[in-house]
């Protein structure tokens, strides 16, 4: 079971470097995406927690 989630590492490594290489302005809109849904979720929590400390 262990070698399968090895392998599956390594797969994913081996997919990012080849998409990173192949296209990097996809590579950083999607690293921007991610970010920024972060950022968003975070705003949330935040929100969040000032209407409930009112």
């Amino acid at each position: 079971m262990k070698w399968i989630k090895r392998l599956l590492t390594v797969l994913v490594i081996g997919f990012v470097l080849f998409y990173l290489v192949n296209q990097p302005e996809g590579a950083a809109a999607a690293v921007r995406g991610a970010a920024s849904a972060v950022g968003n979720a975070v705003n949330s929590i935040i929100t969040f927690f000032n209407a409930l400390a009112g």
